[in-house]
């Protein structure tokens, strides 16, 4: 199963695309340890080649890259995943096209995406919106942490193995609360790549990952 603790997404319509190589080791070298490359208006082209991009960008070091929605981009690319949402392309038709050791993850919003992902070959699953985000445009309303930890008991119960990350609105100071009620790692734009010190910033999130995991276990 991947290593979800710090998830870092890199939005071409946030951060700019040609500067997603740059984000994108910078992250891979201060604590992330996945990657997913989102865009909503690249053509097919370019998104296969900023994808390129950004796999020669993280090159040896060891942090998967997967495309958001696009099994067809991130075959092409040879991306090491990709992440879906309800209305993308089926899990096990996506499995499929991507092979059996493609990373596949899974947005869940409610019940009816918690009962889908536990019964998909996924490998991991993806909660959100947790808190209200600017990044994205989103219809549902958040779910808050209450929502996060009904939904993440729903899970566990079905596969206690999947990894179950949270997104939206997630900062330094809100970690904490995110991993105690159930989340096993958190996915970022802002909280690293709209920071004073992007490294910095990468390396205060994993640790806090690290440390709320820490204090779980105990």
């Amino acid at each position: 199963m991947p290593d979800i603790s710090l998830y870092a997404l890199l939005d071409a319509g946030t951060l700019g695309a040609d500067r997603l190589p740059t984000f994108a080791r910078l992250a891979a070298e201060n604590g992330a340890t996945i990657l997913q490359y989102r865009d909503k208006t690249g053509t097919t082209r370019q998104m296969v080649e900023r994808a390129l991009a950004i796999r020669e960008a993280i090159a040896g070091l060891q942090v998967p890259l997967l495309v958001n929605d696009r099994v067809d981009v991130a075959l092409a690319s040879n991306a090491d995943g990709v992440h879906l949402g309800r209305d993308d392309l089926e899990p096990g038709e996506a499995r499929r096209i991507l092979g059996p050791g493609a990373i596949i993850g899974l947005t869940v919003k409610n019940e009816a995406d918690a009962e889908v992902s536990a019964a998909a070959p996924v490998d991991y699953a993806c909660i959100g919106g947790v808190f209200e985000t600017l990044s994205k445009k989103n219809p549902d309303p958040p779910v808050g942490l209450e929502g996060l930890g009904t939904l993440r008991a729903k899970l566990r119960d079905a596969r206690p193995d999947l990894p179950v990350g949270a997104i939206a609105g997630i900062d330094l100071a809100r970690v904490p609360g995110v991993i105690a009620a159930g989340a096993d790692g958190v996915a970022v734009i802002s909280a690293i790549f709209k920071a004073s010190d992007p490294a910095q910033a990468t390396r205060a999130l994993r640790a806090a990952v690290d440390a709320a995991k820490g204090s779980r276990a105990r």
